[in-house]
């Protein structure tokens, strides 16, 4: 696996380590592309403070300190930067006005509310709510067809403890989005290693089986989870039992 496009940094108030720890790890795992997508800040009311992002006013330093690490490195691994972005149709073109201010190479789609995270619910707590799942995959297909996700982050997040066929009825939609879209679904290194619902059989077995395409992101909350895929136990047999083969993991950026 050459890249990587799923890093987070401590300015999301989950993650740890340095942005030089990240580089480091990754230099030693053998990846020449390294993207840099923290969780995106976003234009919530003044009152709202989100405990799992940064804030807007972090984007410049953010930026500046990527840009220095970049040049610093650029002899042994290519920098990007990036954004894993909560998609909402009330505050996504506001964000993405602040976002075109500075240096930016990709975002991914990482939809972990619906509608958003002042009004909306979580979508990994675990539910046997048909609505909840419906709005998760209309929410999430809405911001695909924006087209400027280069992809879909754990796109399995959703954690719907109701009956199989519901769960297929909606989450085909979804895959046959990613296919007629063309953007790749993410199998999640971190929901391995963390032990989460995801990634899960249910719905890799169904998008292999329609023709989606895959990426592999670390989605590295501490540098010693920046890991090529046969560092991570179970994983490989994963892949093998779904015939998933993601190849050298490097993908066409969308233009924000």
């Amino acid at each position: 696996m050459l890249a990587n496009y799923h890093t987070h940094t401590t300015r999301c108030h989950h993650a740890v380590g340095t942005e030089r720890e990240y580089i480091e790890a990754a230099i030693k795992q053998g990846f020449q592309i390294l993207g840099f997508s923290d969780h995106c800040p976003q234009p919530y009311p003044e009152d709202f403070h989100s405990g799992i992002r940064m804030r807007m006013s972090e984007l410049d330093d953010y930026t500046s300190t990527l840009l220095k690490l970049r040049e610093e490195y650029k002899s042994k691994i290519k920098i990007l930067i990036g954004y894993e972005v909560e998609y909402s149709e009330k505050y996504f073109e506001p964000l993405l006005a602040e976002l075109r201010k500075f240096p930016l190479d990709y975002i991914i789609q990482g939809q972990h509310y619906v509608p958003d995270e002042v009004y909306g619910f979580y979508t990994g707590a675990p539910t046997s709510n048909e609505d909840r799942l419906k709005a998760y995959v209309d929410t999430t297909i809405e911001g695909m067809q924006t087209g400027l996700f280069t992809y879909l982050a754990h796109p399995d997040l959703i954690n719907f403890t109701g009956r199989d066929d519901v769960y297929e009825e909606h989450m085909e939609r979804l895959v046959d989005a990613s296919v007629e879209l063309d953007i790749p679904l993410e199998i999640n290194i971190y929901g391995f290693t963390d032990g989460r619902n995801y990634p899960c059989d249910r719905f890799f077995r169904m998008a292999a089986s329609r023709g989606a395409r895959f990426v592999i992101g670390c989605d590295a909350h501490t540098p010693k989870l920046i890991l090529q895929p046969e560092k991570v136990r179970g994983l490989k047999k994963f892949l093998a039992r779904h015939d998933i083969d993601v190849g050298d993991n490097i993908l066409d950026l969308r233009k924000v």
